[in-house]
């Protein structure tokens, strides 16, 4: 059934967890630490990593390594307890959700990187009060490593040897 998958593609995936549990994120921002937040998270520093190969243009991101993070996804939602037909319900809402994000958090129209705030808003904190203190952290956050990737090489990205700290 999963025959392509590849737990030794899985260091990206792990890397983008990793950032996605940043004590930042539920200490400084009081965000929900639950599953959907964490995904949310992930899908935001991917979407910035796809953003940055995309104008490298130097080579392209894997799919092999894209389609192995969903797949991930997938197991995790698995092991939380979804059944078969939630699982693809829930795929089909979290797809919607990550394309919403990579095609909308950043506008083309400006050369310097610039998150879309109505964005963060629309996914994170949507029941938050005072939540323009706390979109303008995330925003920080984002565009930081967004700056800090840019420089990378992009087998740095692939391989997950993304030391971001902030």
């Amino acid at each position: 059934m999963f025959t392509f998958y590849n737990r030794h593609n899985n260091q990206l995936y792990n890397k983008l967890v990793q950032l996605s549990r940043n004590i930042f994120f539920y200490k400084d921002l009081a965000l929900k630490d639950n599953f959907e937040t964490r995904i949310i998270l992930i899908f935001l520093h991917l979407s910035i990593i796809l953003i940055i190969f995309k104008r490298s243009k130097k080579s392209k991101f894997p799919q092999k390594i894209f389609d192995n993070i969903f797949l991930n996804i997938e197991y995790h939602l698995r092991e939380i307890g979804y059944g078969d037909v939630a699982v693809n319900k829930k795929m089909k809402i979290l797809n919607k959700i990550f394309y919403d994000i990579l095609l909308k958090i950043h506008s083309e129209k400006s050369d310097t990187f610039k998150v879309n705030k109505k964005l963060i808003e629309k996914h994170l904190f949507e029941d938050i009060k005072n939540r323009d203190k706390f979109i303008v952290k995330i925003t920080k956050y984002l565009e930081t490593f967004y700056d800090f990737c840019f420089v990378l090489d992009d087998d740095i990205m692939i391989k997950g040897k993304i030391d971001f700290k902030f």
